[in-house]
């Protein structure tokens, strides 16, 4: 692939993937109007991890504390979100869903999966297989500003 082209298409990959993130942001707000993205993304990784620290949280998003004690009191104020002590450290504290965060983080996302699957419903099966390869590669890499793990939402090789 001569340079030009190679160009053309990273600033072509890099524009769309502007557009998802803006029609992300704007489609959370839209299933559930308090829960913001981050609040999405935030609920989420404790369901998957089954609690963790906030600082755990701060680390693997690449995010200041300061900004993730606003969003965990946020979520704690609204009721998704509670403080338990480590059964192993009791210094430490972790954060859990709650049974309204479980529901919530539930219908949002069911309402995303929905929104996707309607929108991905005139794919062929192999082009989904392909895209959902991609994205997995996409996501993977490890240089950047993020590094490690913590640029990385989901396991590898789903869709390999």
């Amino acid at each position: 692939m001569p340079d030009d082209t190679a160009d053309t298409a990273v600033e072509t990959v890099q524009r769309e993937m502007t557009a998802f993130a803006r029609r992300a942001r704007a489609s959370a707000g839209r299933m559930h109007p308090e829960l913001s993205l981050v609040s999405y993304t935030l609920l989420g990784h404790l369901e998957e991890t089954d609690g963790c620290r906030a600082t755990d949280l701060a680390a693997h998003y690449a995010l200041d504390k300061s900004t993730v004690s606003r969003q965990v009191s946020a979520l704690e104020r609204a009721g998704l979100v509670e403080r338990r002590p480590d059964p192993d450290d009791q210094r430490v504290q972790v954060l859990h869903l709650t049974e309204a965060g479980r529901r919530i983080l539930a219908q949002v996302t069911e309402s995303r999966r929905a929104a996707f699957r309607e929108r991905l419903a005139g794919w062929p099966p192999e082009d989904l297989v392909r895209f959902a390869a991609y994205l997995e590669r996409y996501n993977a890499w490890r240089g950047g500003p993020l590094g490690g793990d913590e640029d990385r939402l989901a396991p590898p090789g789903t869709y390999r």
